[in-house]
């Protein structure tokens, strides 16, 4: 896994270790066949989204220790699911995104240029 690019090109870099995100927890948005939601959308997720993505049924606020889950807040870093990206984007509660810890997999959903639009780097 350690080959994955961003969608800049260039190598992917870590979303976040505090918390731990990533479908395999090792805070890249790497992604496999195993990962049936793609995770690979790096977000800084915000108030308004974190209420968005609650009333659409996925709670990231509440702690999940089961799952090693330590429950988000505005300001935590997380690899996202590019179909929940897409919904708050449509929606206009499409938190900021990491280009360079973003997954290349996202130009399968939307052109480089969107991403820019949302981007936390080039601001």
């Amino acid at each position: 896994m350690t080959s994955a690019k961003n969608v800049l090109g260039g190598e992917l870099k870590v979303c976040c270790k505090s918390p731990m995100t990533g479908f395999y927890r090792n805070g890249r948005c790497e992604t496999g066949p195993q990962d049936r939601g793609v995770h690979i959308v790096c977000a800084e997720v915000t108030a308004k989204f974190l209420t968005f993505s609650k009333e659409r049924g996925n709670d990231l606020s509440t702690p999940v220790s089961m799952y090693n889950f330590p429950g988000l807040k505005p300001g935590d870093c997380w690899c996202l699911c590019a179909a929940r990206w897409k919904e708050a984007l449509e929606a206009g509660f499409a938190p900021p995104i990491n280009l360079e810890a973003t997954h290349e997999a996202m130009l399968d959903y939307f052109p480089l240029e969107v991403l820019k639009e949302h981007s936390m780097n080039l601001k």
